[in-house]
């Protein structure tokens, strides 16, 4: 190869080519878990606790399990006879330790939508018969449901099985804050609101898995987006040798995060399997997803800005509070949303003076875990709308004050970045994807529509709002979060390539493909490598049984991290063909290449194809005068050395239209231009970037899972819990800058999270330009009809007064 660079220039890396993977599935061919269904499967359905908290003093599944087709009811208690409890804990965050928790409750419900007796039937509809038939003796009991109150003096506890509800608290302070505030020009302050989401994948979680007595293997068959976690989880859990189970994971409809982790009722499936040695299968249903699937963001922020005349920033101050539930989502904890928000609050400025304090409590709802972009829409959203009012408080364009204030594209010493919260970044290009963004967005000329549409609005009722988002987006995940932190969770990616006996080229991955194109990037990545057309290269994974280790499709790795694996893995393998062509012929290996799918020599004359290199290989090694035959299968791994995260960055942009009498908020426009550094495919990385902003608009504007008072869901249904359509999406225009990351030969960060993390921050700002002629704001996420009905008629639910902690004396922090 030539240079690290130059090296993953060509004809396929950096090409649209369309997936193979998106023809078979849209034509309905694929094979989903709920396709799976061997002879003699046995269906799981759970019976959920109704209640946010309430005590169990007696199950009768005597009537359930005498019904038709019923092979087995079963407790926690039974359960609990194969599989060990487990608990969630992180090494280097000391102060988070979640209560116990059990696969079914026993003795008590901590949430509503937690299961507690399992019913198995020859057919679902069998099992949910049943279901009626069992008889719970409950004792509601008084839940806590508010994280405010749940935190208070003296609050009771939400679970017995924890000291206090606290259940994180992590503070940071950098330069002088105190200071900072007390001179500075302006001070804005606000106050925010995120509602809680889940992911509502196309397809609902599943498993099924299979017990074999005589060989004590487990076989899983799961909609999942982390096979190897899961392994050592059933190992672990049910006291099997790790070698002995297996997790495959089939075409999954979608995962966006929540099936990263280890859902209670899916390890009780397996220890299902275990005890009645026979394949059962557990399939969710939409209802039961909304109080089963983890959630997620949930969280108030009180922040305040402080910038000088000229409009630099002097300060930031923030403090978070983030809503978990009962139990901290196992292995990787309820903490990432919070910790992420945190540490990446104000990362794309520069920020001399910083103080912060984030919170976590543990209430009687369902547990919050990971979710697209993990936190990061939350940071974004909070600085975006500072940095507009502290605009409008000096009076000064939003976009000059952002470039005035943006973190620079690359330190002159050549050392890291750090965000306030203590975060390294490596090279961004904020200025030149704002540049690129406000180009393609003709923003002169929208605010000169704005402002001639101004007269009209008040006659109309419709005023127009134009927001930015400026993002710094963490992908790449690497080695440095669980490992340290005691969770088995791999921090590199593998892939295993082979030569096979057919001359065609076998690439195994530990990076799973949720529908992302991963599989698609990867052959890119191969068959330029081995300069072998791509219809030769096979891509597969999601197996334990068969791929090499690694941590699977999260956080944006899966390119990132598992296409420099590929990168490293097809170098190797290319040098032992060659060195098996140069064994047959006698040459120097150095004077000969791939080209086309066959091994040439200095003058690019064919000699060999690659279906000859693998036939002398595999069958005819004896002309091959070498005293070692080289390997036709080579493995490598990945992962990055030295730093947290690959850190990709962006702007977003949005025009919306916000109708007064009606309080309807119409996104007319979204721009996004990002820099993922090397763009292997333009085509799967727009669709990538365009699905995120769906999903950051339906966070913007209708999702959210409502709580009553009693830690009732009282939306938990497709009919009530809103998502985005495809009638009500604008056009979503996508630009790039280019940095390839410098710690790889590829040069790739990932992309899978940039459309989420900015969407909200641009259209909150961009609502909140709509109303600034008339002098107000919406504050809570999703601004729906009635929020934005509310602020402009309901002085009571205007945003509240920001209280954030007084700095001491002598301008330093206070820390509590």
């Amino acid at each position: 190869m030539s240079g690290p660079l130059e090296q993953a220039d060509g004809r396929l890396i950096g090409a649209s080519v369309p997936r193979p993977d998106a023809q078979r599935l849209a034509a309905g061919c694929g094979r989903y878990l709920d396709d799976l269904s061997p002879h003699g499967v046995q269906h799981v359905v759970f019976y959920r606790s109704p209640f946010a908290r309430a005590r169990i003093h007696a199950i009768d599944v005597t009537q359930a399990a005498a019904m038709p087709g019923v092979s087995a009811v079963l407790t926690g208690a039974d359960i609990a006879t194969v599989c060990a409890p487990w608990t969630t804990r992180l090494a280097l965050v000391t102060t988070h330790v979640s209560a116990s928790q059990t696969p079914l409750a026993i003795d008590e419900a901590y949430w509503q939508g937690e299961a507690v007796v399992a019913v198995v039937a020859a057919t679902r509809a069998q099992a949910e018969d049943a279901l009626e038939a069992i008889e719970i003796d409950w004792e509601e009991v008084d839940p806590v449901v508010d994280p405010e109150a749940a935190l208070a003096p003296g609050a009771p506890t939400c679970h017995p099985g924890i000291a206090t509800n606290l259940a994180l608290e992590s503070h940071a302070s950098r330069g002088d804050p105190g200071v900072a505030f007390a001179g500075a020009h302006r001070v804005v302050a606000r106050r925010f609101k995120f509602g809680r989401q889940t992911g509502v994948p196309l397809e609902p979680r599943g498993i099924l898995a299979s017990f074999d007595r005589r060989t004590g293997e487990l076989d899983i068959q799961q909609s999942h987006q982390v096979p190897f976690q899961m392994q050592e989880i059933f190992a672990a859990q049910l006291d099997l040798p790790l070698e002995k189970v297996r997790v495959a994971c089939p075409d999954v409809g979608g995962a966006f995060g929540i099936k990263l982790h280890a859902y209670a009722d899916e390890i009780a499936v397996a220890a299902i399997a275990v005890l009645l040695g026979r394949p059962v299968k557990f399939q969710a249903d939409r209802l039961e997803s909304f109080v089963s699937d983890v959630h997620a963001r949930d969280a108030s922020v009180d922040a305040q800005l402080a910038v000088d005349a000229d409009g630099r920033i002097l300060g930031l101050d923030v403090d978070l509070l983030f809503c978990f539930g009962a139990v901290s989502v196992y292995p990787r904890s309820s903490t990432g949303e919070a910790l992420q928000a945190f540490s990446l609050s104000g990362a794309a400025y520069q920020v001399p003076a910083f103080r912060g304090r984030v919170r976590g409590a543990f209430v009687n709802k369902v547990p919050t875990g990971a979710y697209r972009a993990v936190g990061q829409p939350i940071a974004n959203a909070v600085i975006e709308q500072l940095m507009d009012d502290a605009a409008a408080a000096i009076g000064m364009d939003p976009v000059a004050l952002r470039r005035l204030n943006h973190l620079p594209s690359r330190p002159d010493d050549g050392s890291m970045l750090l965000t306030p919260g203590g975060i390294p970044l490596g090279p961004l290009s904020l200025d030149a994807c704002l540049d690129q963004v406000l180009e393609r967005m003709d923003y002169p000329g929208l605010r000169a529509a704005q402002a001639d549409a101004a007269a009209d609005a008040a006659a109309s009722g419709v005023y127009r709002g134009i927001g930015l988002c400026t993002f710094v987006e963490l992908t790449g995940v690497g080695a440095s979060i669980y490992g340290p932190n005691a969770v088995r969770v791999a921090g590199k990616e593998s892939v295993r390539l082979s030569l096979a006996p057919s001359g065609r080229i076998v690439c195994r991955t530990s990076a799973t493909e949720q529908g992302q194109g991963t599989r698609t990037g990867l052959t890119q990545i191969v068959a330029q490598a081995l300069e072998v057309p791509m219809e030769l290269v096979a891509v597969a994974g999601g197996d334990t049984g068969r791929d090499p280790h690694g941590g699977g499709a999260w956080a944006s790795r899966g390119i990132a991290l598992a296409g420099e694996a590929a990168l490293l893995a097809a170098a190797d393998l290319r040098a032992n063909i060659l060195a098996v062509a140069a064994g047959l012929t006698g040459k120097e290996a150095a004077t000969l290449r791939l080209a086309a799918g066959a091994v040439v020599d200095a003058g690019n004359a064919q000699l060999f194809t690659l279906q000859e290199i693998a036939r002398f290989a595999h069958y005819d090694t004896i002309p091959i005068k070498l005293a070692a035959i080289p390997e036709m299968t080579v493995e490598r791994s990945y992962t990055p050395i030295g730093k947290p995260y690959f850190a990709a960055n962006g702007i977003q942009a949005a025009h919306v239209e916000v109708d007064v009498g009606t309080g309807m908020v119409k996104v007319l426009d979204m721009w996004v231009v990002e820099d993922c550094g090397r763009v292997i495919n333009p085509l799967l990385t727009d669709e990538q970037i365009r699905g995120g902003v769906v999903q950051g608009i339906g966070a913007a504007l209708f999702e959210e899972c409502i709580y009553s008072e009693s830690g009732q869901m009282s939306n938990a249904s497709l009919a009530d819990y809103l998502i985005p359509m495809a009638g009500e999406m604008p056009q979503i225009h996508v630009g790039h800058v280019s940095t390839p990351e410098r710690e790889t030969s590829l040069g790739a960060k990932g992309v899978g999270e940039a459309g989420t993390v900015g969407a909200i921050g641009a259209i909150w700002c961009a609502v909140n330009d709509a109303l600034r002629p008339l002098a107000q704001t919406v504050w809570r996420q999703p601004f729906t009809p009635a929020h934005v009905l509310d602020v402009l008629h309901h002085p009571e639910a205007r945003m509240a007064p920001v209280a954030l902690r007084p700095f001491d004396g002598d301008g330093s922090a206070v820390e509590n």
